[in-house]
């Protein structure tokens, strides 16, 4: 499958506009290029996007100690969950994450930078921009794939398991006098769920002090923030209603393949337009940009249709959580 790979990559250094596939000299790894997070991130669009995913799984752990004692509890928690959503913003960190976790993998990154002193780096970049199905024929990219899809699968379910907790949360409030009250809020929030898309979401940029590629293996972002034990539950006596999270299902070939196209392009790439262009380009899912589009207006809806306080934990769970774990899967269609 490699040989495939190096025909693709050849076929399009002859396609450049100079002619030229001479190897550019092997980049090294960026150890401790950079001393301070601050620079590190802000500089780096791979990390600055990535911190903001693991600033969500913070902020969803900070939503899962909370206990919910009143209405104000319940906007606080939405609104904070929908800044995340806004825009192209989880999408775009959820990619970034992931790509970073691949870069755990040094032999995958080795044969990448094999490939592009041989063909020329600026063939290999072209190469990976313009199909990042490509980056699955490398040699250890298996390797890196399973530590994506396991990091993802655990980001997924504690996203939907929080989603649980707050729709068991929905039944529980139903014995509270407050919750049971008539919500005559909608229109305010629904203006601040519009108003999410000029709010800045938060970044978790001291969890990235040096380039993610170390001796330490980098997993799941909700990892990041485990809490030392699950709260009790407001409604002990309420059935179990968590879905199973490891149902085979086969992972998306594109998908998985552009999270290891950006790590890849950031093994082999200098800092030139081109590559950073590419980059930018990778950071997109369409499909799972529209999914959580979909969530969004759902969630939405929801709210609009509420009458009572406690149908907000419902909303919250259903579509800013559940339906949010859905649309971040390793497969385009996932079947449970």
């Amino acid at each position: 499958m490699l040989n495939v790979l190096f025909s693709a990559i050849a076929m399009v250094a002859v396609l450049q506009d100079d002619g030229s596939t001479a190897a550019d000299s092997q980049p090294v790894l960026r150890l401790d290029a950079v001393e301070s997070a601050e620079h590190n991130v802000d500089n780096d669009i791979v990390l600055r996007s990535a911190s903001q995913y693991a600033g969500f799984h913070r902020t969803l752990g900070n939503i899962r100690e909370r206990e919910i004692t009143s209405g104000a509890v319940l906007d606080q928690s939405m609104d904070e969950i929908s800044v995340y959503l806004a825009r192209e913003r989880l999408v775009r960190a959820w990619l970034a994450y992931s790509s970073l976790i691949a870069e755990q993998h040094p032999q995958f990154l080795d044969d990448v930078r094999d490939v592009a002193d041989y063909y020329g780096r600026d063939a290999a970049v072209a190469a990976l921009a313009n199909d990042p199905a490509y980056a699955g024929a490398f040699r250890y990219a298996d390797q890196a794939s399973e530590s994506v899809l396991q990091a993802i699968d655990e980001d997924s379910g504690q996203i939907r398991d929080l989603g649980e907790q707050y729709r068991q949360s929905a039944y529980a409030l139903q014995n509270e006098r407050w919750a049971n009250a008539i919500s005559r809020d909608r229109q305010n929030r629904l203006a601040a769920l519009r108003a999410a898309d000029d709010i800045s979401a938060p970044l978790a940029s001291d969890m990235f002090t040096t380039s993610f590629i170390s001796e330490t293996d980098i997993g799941a972002a909700s990892s990041l923030f485990a809490t030392p034990s699950p709260r009790p539950s407001l409604a002990p006596s309420t059935p179990n209603l968590t879905l199973e999270a490891d149902v085979p299902y086969e992972p998306d070939r594109v998908r998985v393949g552009r999270i290891l196209s950006i790590a890849a392009l950031r093994a082999i790439g200098e800092d030139s337009r081109y590559t950073e262009e590419s980059i930018q380009s990778l950071l997109a899912d369409p499909l799972a940009q529209r999914c959580i589009s979909w969530a969004r207006v759902n969630l939405a809806q929801c709210v609009a249709a509420a009458h009572f306080e406690y149908e907000d934990s419902f909303c919250i769970a259903q579509h800013a959580l559940i339906e949010v774990s859905d649309c971040l899967e390793a497969a385009q269609d996932r079947q449970d």
